[in-house]
């Protein structure tokens, strides 16, 4: 079961407020918890949504109270040590929760990664509570791991673009979200864009809107304020006219799986900025940790792209709390009754149009299948970082 609590405001504004982790593991006196900021009541309002079992976090999951790669894969293992510290069946928590969300490869990692240290543990003589700790042992070594890699690929990220930009001042335009909401530190592209800003090299972030469930409005326009950036926000849709201006010196994206070949799977519309890049020879890069490449999806073809509900697009859905003058998830149609939609969660963009994906390993470019398979080895060896 899950319920809400610790509105840590009635009138929330993006500065000035400490920021609530995006997931945390509590132990009150009645049991353990997973404790996650709602992302669907953002940006009126900082609600916790309390998870108690595995199958709360999987309706968490899919209603993207909690969402984004790197965080999914956090939430999995935690939700597989959650079911096996409160005595529920960890293999039927981890199966429920790796196919909460098709596309999202590091949902699965995380929840087999807890499972299998729960697994070794109960081979090797442990009892359940021992078990269980071994489980959150793993989901907290995951978190871990995240943010040092999202401190990592930051680095990097900056690196690259003042190689590929002389001169600072950089012009990012970005899709979706992919700042602390979404992970263990402070993002994957967003952080880059972060640490530009606070090296001064940053001099405007672009933000799509990113329909139909806005989380460039939402949520990416709420990281950038109380980050304290310059930043802009756009519909999907005027991101050509703004290319054609030469407004945009590099994309920034996240991603939620890439193939064997270097395909990157995206939030929808990241594709259509891709080719844009590329018609106006402007950077292209793809910024991710290593647990997002999939190295048994052979290539974007193979990579299976969520279809979400229609209502999505025929409806303008208020987020979860009461405001901007709408009641609670109440839908406003924005077609005729009866209208199809087509709504898929995430496009593919092939290799060919991607400059660069720069991970905790270092930056990959050109992106060929050949470097992906040692951008494997390199991670799973522990060996050196790429210059």
């Amino acid at each position: 079961m899950a319920d809400q609590y610790a509105q840590s405001s009635e009138d929330i504004r993006p500065t000035g407020i400490p920021a609530i982790p995006a997931i945390r593991w509590d132990e009150p006196p009645e049991g353990p918890v997973l404790v996650l900021l709602d992302q669907t009541r953002l940006p009126g309002e900082e609600i916790e949504l309390v998870c108690t079992d595995a199958q709360a976090l999987v309706e968490a999951i899919r209603t993207l109270a909690v969402r984004g790669a790197p965080l999914l894969g956090i939430a999995g293992a935690y939700g597989v040590a959650l079911a096996a510290a409160r005595g529920f069946d960890v293999d039927e928590a981890a199966d429920a929760l790796a196919g909460a969300r098709p596309t999202a490869v590091n949902l699965a990692y995380g929840a087999r990664r807890a499972q299998a240290a729960y697994r070794t543990a109960v081979v090797g003589g442990a009892g359940d509570e021992r078990a269980a700790g071994a489980a959150l042992e793993a989901a907290r070594a995951l978190h871990a791991e995240d943010a040092r890699a999202s401190a990592q690929m930051a680095a990097h990220g900056l690196a690259l673009l003042d190689e590929l930009l002389p001169g600072g001042g950089h012009r990012i335009l970005t899709h979706c979200n992919t700042g602390a909401l979404v992970s263990g530190g402070e993002g994957t592209a967003f952080a880059v864009a972060l640490k530009a800003h606070r090296a001064g090299s940053l001099r405007r972030l672009w933000v799509d809107e990113t329909r139909p469930l806005l989380q460039g409005a939402r949520l990416t326009a709420y990281e950038a304020a109380r980050n304290g950036m310059a930043y802009t926000l756009l519909t999907d849709n005027a991101a050509g006219s703004l290319f054609a201006a030469g407004e945009v010196d590099a994309v920034l994206i996240g991603a939620d799986r890439i193939a064997a070949d270097g395909s990157v799977a995206n939030k929808v519309g990241s594709y259509p900025l891709a080719v844009l890049a590329r018609y106006h020879h402007v950077p292209f890069i793809v910024v991710a940790p290593v647990t997002t490449v999939d190295p048994d999806t052979a290539d974007g073809a193979s990579i299976e792209v969520e279809q979400r509900a229609g209502h999505e697009v025929t409806e303008l859905t208020a987020p979860q709390g009461t405001v901007f003058g709408m009641e609670p998830g109440g839908g406003v149609p924005v077609a005729p009754l009866g209208t199809q939609a087509y709504n898929p969660a995430f496009d593919v963009t092939p290799p060919e149009l991607v400059t660069a994906i720069v991970t905790e390993e270092g930056v990959l470019s050109p992106v060929t299948a050949e470097g992906v398979a040692g951008l494997c080895a390199r991670a799973a060896g522990g060996r050196a970082p790429m210059d």
